[in-house]
């Protein structure tokens, strides 16, 4: 017998000071590689959007692993990587 689980989460990032600096080139660029964290820890991107100062992320995450380090783990990579 298996169990079987599914919780889907939006998460919503803020720019620091919902400053205006997710411009449309770079947010293109920035949702591949947010996206590529979330294949790397077995989570299911359902869509990731947003506009200038925020994001939105809809996700499947793996039963092995805590919301509160996925969170952590994406927002320390995308900050080094904007």
């Amino acid at each position: 017998m298996s169990t079987y689980t599914q919780i889907l989460y939006q998460i919503v990032f803020c720019t620091k000071n919902r400053e205006q600096t997710l411009t449309k080139p770079n947010r293109e660029e920035l949702f591949k590689y947010i996206s590529g964290i979330l294949k790397n820890k077995n989570c299911h991107l359902y869509r990731i959007n947003g506009v200038n100062d925020h994001l939105h992320i809809i996700t499947h995450i793996h039963p092995s692993l805590s919301l509160s380090s996925l969170i952590k783990d994406i927002k320390l990579a995308s900050s080094v990587h904007i």
